[in-house]
């Protein structure tokens, strides 16, 4: 991999990286690590099954006691980039495998790429679990940074994951660099999930984890694309919900009342950059406007013709982007360029930039 993206060998490990010791865990000749659920093996996508390949754990200490260790999962880089580490969170009740098409384009513009789990969310071991509030998952996410990460970050958010980014970026400034939000969910306020009785947010977290509900929001987030797609990407986005201690998980997070950062906009002190989907029909681009307006430094992008998702729809004009940025490209407005299939592609889509 190393020579064809043009790295030198002595940049790749084949187990040892940034200073730590890293497991694969695999359980079998599928190349799987053994704490994924068995039900990986059905999905077809070969950027999902290729990415998944890759996850690890990584062990990040949340308490005071040596017992206190959650093995984390996320997605480590081959290698050590000359820029600043990107570092990429996901969308609410997800997993790093959101990342399946743009992470390996990422790595060929030469970057450090991490693709992180949010704590509660994911593939982390949870069987000993603190509990998944909003200041839980701040703190894992800083300790994980803290242990194995330790430079100044490209943190990226899409949808609540920019929520999180913001509410990390304003906490933990020295860890963060700049920031990406991409169809910044960062405006809803889910307290009064906090007044739900127990029994009912468990009824509503079985909910969330059928097949029927993971099915429509696909159909809600990607338009045009076949059944067959629609059934293998609703696979792997519910994966996670199949370890069991993701229902206890997802209400701890829910009854603590979710992220409200509104409040937090302001203090933002980074470099950010939105990009914004215009056929987004999860989150209304006049939220992003909203917040482009708020945030004291942040440059905003708009993508037509792409829906909730671009880092899935559009991964070569998303990575395109996040590269540039993290690198202080300038801002002015050019052709996207891009290779697809291994021919050269240029202004295929088009990008305004407010």
């Amino acid at each position: 991999m190393a020579v064809a993206l043009g790295l030198p060998l002595s940049h790749v490990g084949p187990r040892k990286l940034l200073g730590f010791r890293v497991s694969s865990s695999v359980a079998d000749g599928g190349g799987f690590p053994s704490f994924l659920p068995k039900e990986v093996h059905k999905i077809k996508d070969p950027f999902a099954r290729t990415l998944a390949q890759r996850i690890q754990r990584l062990p990040v200490q949340v308490g005071s006691s040596e017992s206190c260790i959650v093995m984390s999962s996320c997605v480590t880089p081959t290698f050590v980039g000359d820029a600043n580490p990107v570092v990429l969170l996901h969308c609410f009740d997800s997993s790093c495998l959101e990342w399946r098409s743009a992470y390996p384009l990422l790595e060929g513009h030469g970057l450090e790429v991490w693709a992180i789990d949010i704590l509660g969310w994911g593939f982390s071991d949870l069987e000993t679990r603190p509990p998944c509030n909003v200041a839980s998952k701040r703190y894992h996410l800083y300790q994980l940074w803290k242990s194995h990460i330790k430079r100044p970050m490209t943190l990226v958010g899409p949808s609540l994951g920019a929520a999180v980014a913001i509410d990390f970026a304003v906490h933990f400034p020295e860890a963060v660099d700049k920031l990406v939000l991409i169809n910044p969910n960062v405006y809803a306020n889910n307290v009064g999930f906090t007044k739900l009785p127990k029994l009912m947010a468990y009824a509503m977290a079985s909910l969330l984890k059928s097949i029927p509900i993971r099915w429509y929001a696909k159909v809600l987030i990607f338009d045009g694309i076949s059944l067959s797609k629609i059934l293998d990407w609703t696979n792997v986005g519910r994966l996670h919900c199949l370890l069991p201690w993701w229902e206890d998980a997802t209400v701890s997070f829910m009854l603590s009342g979710g992220y409200d950062v509104s409040g937090q906009i302001k203090k933002v002190k980074q470099k950010a950059l939105l990009i914004c989907s215009e056929c987004d029909k999860i989150v209304d681009i006049k939220s992003a406007e909203r917040l482009h307006k708020e945030l004291p430094n942040a440059t905003m992008q708009k993508v037509p013709n792409c829906g909730h998702m671009p880092h899935i729809e559009k991964p070569y004009l998303i990575a395109k982007l996040i590269a540039d940025f993290s690198r202080s490209a300038t801002s002015e407005k050019r052709a996207v360029r891009y290779f697809l299939n291994d021919i050269s592609c240029r202004n295929k889509y088009t990008i305004k930039e407010v």
